[in-house]
């Protein structure tokens, strides 16, 4: 479920770092005597977007921060540096303490039973589930649940994932067949990456009893903690109990799925299915 879009209590947008984000690049370009339109050709986006932007309305990719550093003289990647503050809160409260310790995560594990988890959603699948709770602010929340995906591709230690799908996760159909063709693409590149697994659990007649989608976050100077995903909220857990048991449970659903090569065939098998 699409559990970083559930509204919150208004607060006032001045006092948000997207907001601030946003004045500061005004106030930088402004600065310089650049024009909207020439960073809006310089971050390869619309005039409308940098206006939004420069609102604290919208939150734009990582590439529109650095085209900010490159194009503002003197910001020596000022503006990429502050993009993560920006990221986080673009989401509802209750979601950023998570998210600073996704962005921070060494190594995730994840499960879902019957959607992609949002790390390795596509813009096209994430906007298809996102739309569902009918959110005022859809585009924010699109490009937040992308720019997440960061974590996997960062320079320095990027982060490992492992995810267990079911069957169902692959055959629910979300966004329309070219959506999902995209979308099996995508896990199939994710599948055949070195440092990443994904592993599916045939539908075969029985259930494993895993209804819940969760994900286990590690951290190289810190304990495992445990993340919850539901509605109309997620929550984290880190007690030592807590954490034992959802690992306990991951390794049982490690062991119940095909492994990473037949997973993958599978996938492929299921894809041919979208052409």
């Amino acid at each position: 479920m699409a559990v970083e879009s559930e509204s919150t209590s208004v607060r006032d947008p001045a006092d948000t770092p997207l907001t601030f984000f946003g004045n500061e690049v005004k106030v930088e370009r402004e600065r310089h005597g650049i024009r909207r339109e020439d960073l809006a050709k310089k971050a390869a986006c619309g005039y409308s977007l940098v206006a939004k932007v420069e609102a604290g309305t919208r939150l734009p990719h990582l590439s529109f921060a650095r085209a900010c550093d490159d194009l503002f003289p003197g910001a020596e990647g000022r503006f990429e540096r502050l993009y993560p503050l920006a990221l986080r809160y673009a989401f509802p409260g209750w979601f950023q303490p998570y998210l600073a310790l996704e962005w921070k995560a060494s190594r995730l594990r994840m499960f879902h039973p019957q959607l992609m988890p949002g790390l390795v959603q596509t813009e096209r699948y994430a906007r298809a589930v996102l739309r569902t709770d009918r959110p005022p602010n859809l585009e924010t929340l699109v490009t937040g649940r992308i720019e997440r995906q960061q974590i996997l591709e960062r320079a320095d230690n990027p982060a490992r994932l492992w995810v267990i799908l079911n069957q169902s996760a692959l055959t629910n159909v979300v966004g329309g067949r070219d959506v999902m063709r995209e979308q099996l693409e995508h896990l199939l590149v994710l599948a055949g990456t070195p440092r990443h697994r994904v592993q599916v659990v045939e539908d075969k007649g029985n259930h494993h009893g895993y209804a819940s989608p969760f994900g286990i976050l590690s951290f190289d100077d810190d304990e495992d903690v445990v993340h919850v995903d539901g509605y109309p909220r997620g929550y984290v857990l880190a007690e030592p109990d807590d954490v034992r048991r959802a690992t306990d449970a991951y390794d049982l659903l490690t062991a119940m799925a095909s492994s990473p090569d037949a997973s993958a065939d599978l996938i492929s098998s299921i894809l041919k299915g979208y052409s």
